[in-house]
């Protein structure tokens, strides 16, 4: 009896922190969700549209699927980037037993992928499946440490023969993503997937609904960017559209509390505020545009985290070569565990990463903008 009433206990208790969530926790909770990795961006893209729409002045598309929402017609043209993609795969072969070859997208680990849960997007719906793993009990020993690589991983949907994957309505190129839904936790944090980088394209929405009622002195262009995790393509094509004076791009950081880390991978810490990239493996920030940031925060008494790391691309390193060069920075809300199928948050990262980026788009009048893209002596 008394494990009868765990159990209900558990299956019928609500998170504390999910009672009743705000319309900022919604959101976030649907862009996570949202399936959308490269290529397959339609889910996620659907929310931007309707969310951006009432917003802005105008939205557009580039040739590759990013949606391009334009508030303001005067002043510089300040792009405020966020990708909508998402680490995923596709299916690449069917076995004659019924299993699927998978192509990541993306930068996975491969660690990271055995014996996860995965949503494929077939013509017919979601078809929910496991990347397999060999038994403990017949593993030799000094194999049971060794990470396997993706190419010896296989989709088990529970068919049995190629024939029952077809009706299935699954074929090569079906999108492939983690299954793990949002979960609000306690302290007013999130657990999900794809915060690299739908926590930006919240970022984005949040901060064109604040700009809208507020007012600015500048044509603020959000790009929501389709491939980034595989070469930083919309973010190159929106680019070319846009023209822009400078650029800001808004990303899933990354953080080093956890244990185990080195403080030389990166000493970011969740909830201590927004991050400032002073370097990563793709791009050098403009420097003038690093310290307008370090001044807007002081001066609004936002914590600000700046950080340098390796094996990190972003998509302010493509804006930054576009139109004869742009002045860039890449600005990231700090998440836990990145590029896998689950990472935390911290909502006041998030809460304060909007006000930094509406005072700073608030301070980047003609003058300002024409002082950061100088080089004269």
């Amino acid at each position: 009896m008394r494990s009868l009433a765990l159990l209900a206990a558990f299956t019928l208790a609500a998170p504390a922190s999910a009672v009743s969530p705000d319309r900022t926790e919604r959101l976030l909770a649907e862009l996570a969700d949202a399936p959308g990795p490269s290529g397959y961006e339609e889910a996620v893209r659907a929310v931007m549209v309707r969310e951006l729409t009432p917003l802005a002045d105008k939205v557009t598309y580039d040739g590759v699927g990013s949606v391009i929402a334009q508030q303001g017609t005067g002043g510089p043209k300040v792009m405020l980037d966020a990708h909508m993609d998402e680490l995923g795969g596709m299916v690449r072969r069917i076995t004659p037993t019924g299993f699927l070859s998978m192509q990541m997208l993306g930068g996975w680990l491969d660690q990271a992928l055995p014996d996860q849960r995965w949503i494929i997007i077939g013509r017919k719906g979601p078809v929910h499946a496991v990347t397999g793993i060999r038994d403990v009990h017949v593993v030799p020993a000094e194999e049971r440490t060794r990470v396997f690589p993706r190419d010896s991983l296989y989709l088990d949907i529970g068919a049995r023969t190629a024939a029952e994957v077809e009706a299935l309505g699954i074929g090569p190129g079906d999108p492939v993503i983690p299954d793990s839904p949002f979960v609000a936790l306690p302290g007013g944090r999130y657990l999900g997937k794809a915060w690299d980088d739908r926590v930006g394209c919240a970022v984005v929405i949040e901060v064109l609904r604040r700009l809208r009622a507020s007012g600015h002195p500048n044509q603020v262009i959000v790009a929501a960017t389709v491939q980034e995790e595989i070469g930083l393509r919309g973010a190159r094509t929106a680019a070319d559209l846009i023209r822009p004076d400078i650029g800001i791009a808004i990303e899933g950081g990354i953080t080093g509390d956890s244990p185990g880390r080195s403080p030389e991978e990166t000493q970011a810490v969740l909830g201590a505020g927004p991050g400032l990239f002073l370097y990563d493996s793709s791009t050098l920030p403009n420097r003038r545009f690093v310290a307008l940031v370090g001044d807007v925060a002081a001066a609004k008494s936002i914590p600000l985290q700046r950080d340098l790391v390796q094996g990190y691309g972003d998509d302010s390193a493509a804006i930054q070569a576009t139109a004869g060069g742009v002045p860039t920075i890449n600005l990231v809300v700090p998440a836990r565990y990145t590029h896998a199928h689950n990472g935390i948050i911290d909502r006041a990262d998030f809460d304060r990463t909007v006000d930094l980026v509406v005072a700073l788009i608030e301070r980047l009048d003609v003058g300002t903008v024409a002082r950061i893209r100088s080089f004269a002596p």
